[in-house]
């Protein structure tokens, strides 16, 4: 089940808070949009793209929050059902 989030910030806590919720490991998708509501920058986060791939996204997203003012960043997370699993089999 995917769960939906919303930050609004200003520009130049972008490039900070995508940093900080890519570390988290669970997000699948980043929607950045202006305060008006205009889709701005999109991008999927899928299991092992890291480093040297997301290098160029996060350059974007630097120079994109130099020019912008307010923001808001929609993250799409997969969440997890705790308690859920099986036991393990011994």
């Amino acid at each position: 089940m995917i769960k939906k989030e919303t930050f609004i910030l200003h520009g130049e806590q972008l490039l900070k808070k995508i940093k900080e919720l890519i570390t988290e490991g669970n997000i699948r998708k980043i929607t950045i949009s202006d305060k008006s509501g205009r889709e701005l920058m999109s991008f999927p986060l899928t299991i092992g793209v890291v480093g040297a791939l997301l290098a160029p996204v996060l350059a974007a997203i630097g120079a994109l929050a130099a020019l912008i003012g307010e923001c808001s960043i929609t993250v799409e997370r997969e969440e997890t059902k705790a308690g859920n699993d099986p036991e393990p089999k011994v």
